[in-house]
């Protein structure tokens, strides 16, 4: 969902920011760094931004992600994709974090009284929505870091780069590698195996596809998709109908939820974790043919965080998930 607002209601929240003190033009009242830098952003537009920023607003998941695996907590974020809090994945490290809006609907209000000195943001939440990238430039200086379905490396690195933390960017890269190279040691015995990756939501089904991190990370493991799913989508998900529910299927399905809620409806209710999942699977037992699967006949579902599983991030999210397919299959 991208939040597309009038042109009448743009002008009416700038002034409205512009009255809350010292946030339209660069924002003087904030704690700024007194030295600043250029960095280019995913849209090839150069921003100026603080040496080193002090105030830290995230605006996605992949860049509230990114910011965290640097050690940089930010003053300000918003609600997971189909969430109400910030990314069950990342609840340890970011439950404190106050929360200005959704993925989707930033609280622009919120985030100009947190007074930051640099905003983060992807398209994974406001999609490069012109208006809206105007009115947060009017907060504070404004770094988009990459596209929805992009590749999750080149944002993190735009996020170090803007966070001016670029050695320390690279090591987490490395330790990834590092920590992707050991498990494919312990994963050769599935080698000729294949992996689907579902989130189960309102009753159906959808799939992961190659270009999200979950899918990345397979690929980084070196374990097989099906033929249906070997291939990138243009969305967060693809849906599959019920009568075709067999595109589900392969060898071993990782299978996750969001709960009852979407992006568009983060108060539906519900959980993300792995018990969500079982109840889900639960459900999805009730559906024609989901018990004819071979996954399902073989035993091979394997419940999971969809926070963690159908959503996005970064660095923190692959090693995560990693970690997740490694303790599921040794």
């Amino acid at each position: 969902m991208v939040v597309r607002w009038p042109r009448r209601a743009v002008f009416g929240v700038v002034a409205t920011l512009v009255l809350l003190g010292g946030c339209a033009d660069g924002g003087e009242s904030t704690e700024r760094s007194a030295e600043t830098r250029t960095v280019t952003d995913a849209d090839g537009v150069s921003v100026t931004v603080p040496e080193r920023p002090k105030r830290v607003v995230t605006l996605s998941e992949p860049t509230l992600d990114g910011a965290l695996a640097l050690g940089v907590t930010p003053v300000g974020t918003v609600a997971g994709r189909g969430q109400s809090t910030a990314p069950g994945y990342l609840s340890d490290l970011a439950s404190d974090i106050p929360l200005l809006g959704g993925v989707a609907q930033p609280d622009y209000e919120a985030i100009a009284a947190a007074k930051p000195d640099l905003i983060l943001v992807d398209g994974t939440s406001i999609n490069n929505n012109p208006d809206a990238l105007k009115i947060l430039a009017k907060i504070a200086p404004t770094v988009s870091t990459g596209f929805a379905g992009g590749d999750w490396r080149a944002n993190f690195t735009l996020v170090a780069d803007s966070l001016n933390r670029v050695g320390e960017g690279a090591k987490v890269l490395e330790e990834y590698d590092d920590q992707v190279a050991d498990a494919r040691r312990q994963l050769t015995a599935y080698a000729k195996d294949t992996f689907s990756i579902v989130r189960w939501q309102g009753g159906s089904a959808s799939l992961i596809l190659t270009e999200l991190p979950a899918g990345v990370a397979l690929t980084d493991l070196g374990l097989k998709r099906p033929p249906s799913q070997d291939h990138p989508g243009r969305g967060h998900s693809d849906p599959v109908s019920l009568e075709n529910l067999d595109r589900i299927d392969a060898d071993y399905i990782f299978f996750g939820t969001l709960g009852g809620s979407s992006v568009d409806n983060t108060n539906a209710g519900g959980d993300s974790d792995v018990a969500a999942a079982e109840q889900a699977l639960a459900q999805a037992e009730q559906v024609p043919g989901f018990t004819g699967l071979q996954a399902y006949r073989d035993d091979h579902i394997i419940p999971v965080d969809g926070s963690l599983w159908t959503s996005t991030g970064g660095p923190l999210l692959m090693s995560r998930i990693v970690t997740s397919v490694t303790e599921a299959l040794r």
